[in-house]
């Protein structure tokens, strides 16, 4: 309890009263088109809800228990389930086994439509399971992760630094998966895993936190972890964002930028937005800054997505932007029912994007 009231501190601090008005929108010339393709309306979802997309499905869960299953290419629904709670963290799915975690710490796992088994958890979970190799994976607030087996709920193993964390940021980690390694963040360090056994592979670094108290000192990883090339590319909250080099479990770079949401990559560049919602592209190999931009100030963004040679980031207005990579002036905008919760996910060329209003939308930018 007193880490999330600190958490709701330090974020309320962030974003209010006192925080400047948004940046007027923009005047522009489009110079290319983002079409709407599909929409599907879901249910009201909140921030640690994300989508997963796998084996030509999107799996998305609203915040009253509902998780739905869609064809990315035409928004068709596959299929519809009831949790029977409130979701806290989710989605996760391998196409086969879908997994979410309720507010009342039960992990739910699903195989279809069906509800396969559930399990007690002994703590929060806000970060969506990730589900690979008939394993479902789980990181609770406290950054602890566990491995169940997926078809019996067996528990396999649980991965925990000594001591722990004195503090955890109340937001999406990262949780994911690089060739056959489990990659997990705890702290400002992304660790590799083996999924098997939960031992470490390797630790890597993205800065040493600094501040008079626990609270300045927080730098937990915000997911997504983004891949370019055989990089993984993450933020590290209030501290810097930058790649490691997966290869040799090593950093690439890093640079110092205060931001609070996850960045988008390509296997050219970097993205991400400071506190103050300025944008920064940096060269995905040296991290060499490419452009800045200050036009989208306290528009509140989200986490940026890379499609079609172009980024695409939404605001709390509704608002979903759409920026050249190669120089960041805007070529599109988009107005959609409310702001994108989570990161957007691009499948088959489409970019789907999830409002907090619960509706799942597929946009293409020929």
């Amino acid at each position: 309890m007193a880490l999330s009231a600190a958490v709701l501190a330090l974020l309320s601090a962030c974003s209010g009263s006192g925080r400047p008005k948004p940046t007027p929108l923009e005047d522009f010339k489009p110079s290319r088109s983002a079409q709407v393709v599909w929409s599907a309306k879901v249910g009201a979802a909140q921030g640690t809800l994300s989508l997963a997309t796998s084996d030509g499905q999107v799996h998305m869960a609203s915040a009253d228990g509902t998780l739905v299953s869609l064809d990315p290419s035409t928004g068709k629904e596959r299929w519809r389930a009831a949790i029977g709670a409130p979701v806290a963290a989710g989605v996760g799915s391998d196409g086969r086994f879908s997994a979410v975690v309720t507010a009342d710490n039960e992990l739910v796992v699903l195989e279809g439509a069906q509800v396969k088994w559930r399990e007690r958890l002994p703590g929060r979970a806000i970060t969506a399971p990730l589900v690979a190799g008939e394993r479902v994976f789980v990181q609770l607030l406290d950054r602890s992760v566990r491995a169940y087996d997926a078809l019996d709920a067996r528990w396999i193993w649980q991965f925990q630094r000594p001591g722990g964390e004195p503090l955890a940021l109340s937001q999406q980690g990262v949780l994911t998966a690089f060739r056959d390694t489990l990659v997990v963040g705890v702290g400002s360090r992304l660790v590799g895993l083996d999924p098997a056994r939960g031992t470490v592979r390797f630790e890597a670094s993205l800065g040493v936190p600094r501040g008079s108290n626990e609270v300045e000192r927080l730098a937990d990883l915000i997911g997504p972890a983004v891949r370019a090339e055989d990089d993984l590319c993450v933020r590290a909250f209030q501290l810097s964002a930058g790649c490691i080099d997966m290869n040799r479990g090593a950093v690439r770079w890093t640079r110092p930028q205060a931001g609070t949401q996850g960045v988008a990559a390509s296997n050219d560049l970097v993205v991400g937005a400071d506190g103050a919602d300025r944008l920064s592209a940096w060269n995905a190999d040296t991290g060499e800054v490419l452009w800045r931009v200050e036009r989208f100030q306290y528009r509140g963004l989200g986490t940026p997505a890379y499609a079609n040679g172009l980024v695409a980031v939404g605001d709390q207005e509704g608002y979903l932007h759409f920026l050249a990579a190669q120089d960041g002036r805007t070529v599109a905008r988009v107005s959609l029912d409310g702001p994108v919760n989570g990161a957007p996910r691009v499948v088959n060329g489409l970019l789907l994007v999830a409002t907090r209003a619960g509706t799942l939308y597929a946009l293409r930018t020929p």
